[in-house]
């Protein structure tokens, strides 16, 4: 298996009334009659009462992470147009690399530095250096923020819990998000306010609230190596779910795995209404699911809904079957 870090990482109600005549007074109706309708505006979500714009179909446009023999390459593909390839070596020595959300950006932790990387795909990609208090290990994946402007990650520590700290991508506006347990593999949820990742010991998953500070362990998973994405209202995560007689791992974020998905207030494990070899899942900003599913000889995207329908399937391309899928941009 090809392995390497990468962050980078869940009705309505119809009226319907007789007519009236012009100018006639309608008639009030049944007091029992207003009872039910009130009941039944009631057990609907006021969102759900508001018909929403749907989500624009994806196009298929998504950047790709392939380990070498002495760096990465991310590929950037949209459909149309040609492949855009980036090399990057520095940040093969410690085995881990995140991919901003649209594509455009990579970080890395070396020496204590994080490293962003700005323009992927263009001819002369620029690598800043925007902090040098980064804890360092193969597990202690930086993140971006939803938007890709902004950059978390891990501050030394010499005890298991640690302060996160969020920088903008050109090294400006450093500030501390709170402190956590859960700091390997970290997942931004859509909306902005929470942090997801699982401790170094494997023992959880802890999401970090950046408004409040605080931390607190998810329900319903005891061991964990690996956080891929969180639900835009941090209350969904996709996670690999390991058992006690299970390796925890050398902290490298696998190239593909079965997710599952849990609410990290119930316990509850969300079914994926997927069927196949699932190697992965990813939420999007507004809500979406994306799944990864294997195939023979291309894998094929996913989407569902927010409600579990499955709104799309997309070939990806054959050439990336075997590379792992860091952001879906379009």
């Amino acid at each position: 298996m090809n392995r390497f870090m990468c962050s980078v990482i869940a009705g309505g109600v119809v009226a319907v009334s007789a007519a009236v005549p012009a100018g006639a007074a309608a008639a009030p109706l049944p007091e029992s009659a207003r009872a039910a309708v009130a009941a039944q505006a009631a057990a609907v979500p006021a969102a759900a009462r508001t018909p929403a714009a749907a989500p624009r179909p994806l196009t298929g446009a998504a950047t790709y992470l392939r380990s070498g023999d002495a760096a990465f390459e991310v590929l950037r593909h949209r459909p149309g147009r040609p492949w855009q390839t980036t090399s990057i070596a520095g940040a093969y020595a410690n085995h881990q690399l995140t991919v901003s959300p649209d594509g455009a950006k990579a970080a890395w932790v070396g020496a204590g530095k994080l490293h962003v990387l700005t323009g992927l795909g263009s001819a002369r990609p620029k690598d800043r250096v925007v902090a040098s208090d980064a804890a360092e290990a193969p597990c202690l994946t930086p993140v971006f923020s939803p938007d890709s402007t902004t950059v978390a990650y891990p501050r030394r520590a010499k005890q298991e819990a640690s302060v996160v700290v969020a920088v903008a991508a050109d090294g400006t506006g450093s500030r501390v998000l709170g402190k956590t347990r859960g700091v390997c593999h970290l997942a931004w949820s859509g909306a902005g306010r929470y942090l997801a990742g699982y401790a170094g010991t494997t023992e959880g998953v802890y999401l970090l609230d950046t408004r409040t500070g605080t931390s607190r362990r998810a329900k319903g998973i005891a061991l964990a190596n690996h956080v891929q994405s969180l639900s835009p209202d941090g209350r969904r995560v996709v996670v690999h779910r390991i058992g006690p007689k299970d390796p925890g791992g050398d902290g490298v974020w696998p190239s593909w795995f079965t997710p599952a998905i849990v609410d990290t207030r119930t316990g509850d494990r969300v079914a994926i209404p997927v069927r196949g070899s699932l190697l992965g899942a990813l939420y999007l900003r507004d809500g979406r699911l994306v799944v990864r599913v294997r195939g023979a000889k291309h894998n094929t995207l996913v989407i569902v809904g927010a409600n579990g329908r499955i709104l799309q399937r997309m070939s990806e391309p054959a050439r990336v079957r075997e590379d792992a899928l860091m952001a879906v941009t379009g």
